[in-house]
């Protein structure tokens, strides 16, 4: 889990480097955007819905994705609320912990599965560092936005930290955290990744690219079997 880690916050702190050297434009953000989505939502597929399938616990799931339903509700609400530098930074810092908390619950369910979904997060955290740093170009000087996300990435590992214990958890219990981990990978293709690419008006290479990251991160899967 370690070095997934790693790479996972250098990516984040890549992209808020190369975002303060050259900020990417629409349609190039649009189309990382696609293909970081892909790429989570075959993890989600891949990884997280068999394990909750296969173990057959239907309260503890439906308690588990209707905690994650809250949650990112409540994470939409506060996203409506919080404006500028402040709200962004904030936002963001929730969304890469919980992603953090996410990749730790993939990795107590295995090393195969934790390593899949730390690659797809990896590209999302690499399109967060971009998009905060160009975000935060006409507010504060580019060192301040690189410093600020490289900090904010750090909640990655300390989310994967918080996720790791649970695999001595009792089956059971693991499908209802496997459920909210789930709705929180949803919501982040959703609502987040797609929304926002579909503000700019896209292409079909564009829009190919969803597909192409989920086919590769299932490839990368069979890979690993």
């Amino acid at each position: 889990m370690s070095l997934i880690l790693v790479i996972a916050v250098l990516a984040a702190i890549v992209g808020a480097i190369a975002a303060a050297w050259r900020p990417p434009g629409p349609k190039l953000t649009a189309a990382l955007q696609h293909f970081a989505a892909g790429l989570v939502f075959a993890a989600a597929a891949a990884e997280v819905l068999p394990t909750i399938l296969h173990d057959g616990a239907i309260a503890p799931v439906v308690v588990g994705g209707a905690a994650g339903i809250a949650a990112m509700l409540g994470l939409r609400a506060l996203s409506e609320r919080l404006k500028g530098p402040v709200g962004l930074i904030t936002l963001v810092a929730i969304d890469i912990l919980i992603d953090g908390l996410v990749l730790g619950l993939a990795f107590a369910a295995g090393e195969r599965e934790g390593l899949v979904l730390g690659i797809a997060l990896s590209v999302e955290v690499l399109f967060l560092g971009l998009a905060v740093t160009t975000a935060f170009e006409k507010e504060v000087p580019r060192w301040k936005a690189v410093a600020a996300t490289s900090a904010v990435a750090l909640l990655l590992p300390l989310g994967a930290l918080l996720g790791a214990p649970a695999h001595a958890l009792p089956p059971h219990l693991l499908s209802g955290l496997f459920s909210f981990a789930l709705i929180a990978l949803l919501y982040l293709v959703t609502e987040e990744l797609l929304v926002e690419a579909h503000e700019v008006k896209d292409g079909p290479i564009t829009t190919a690219l969803f597909f192409v990251g989920f086919l590769l991160l299932i490839v990368l899967e069979e890979g690993l079997r």
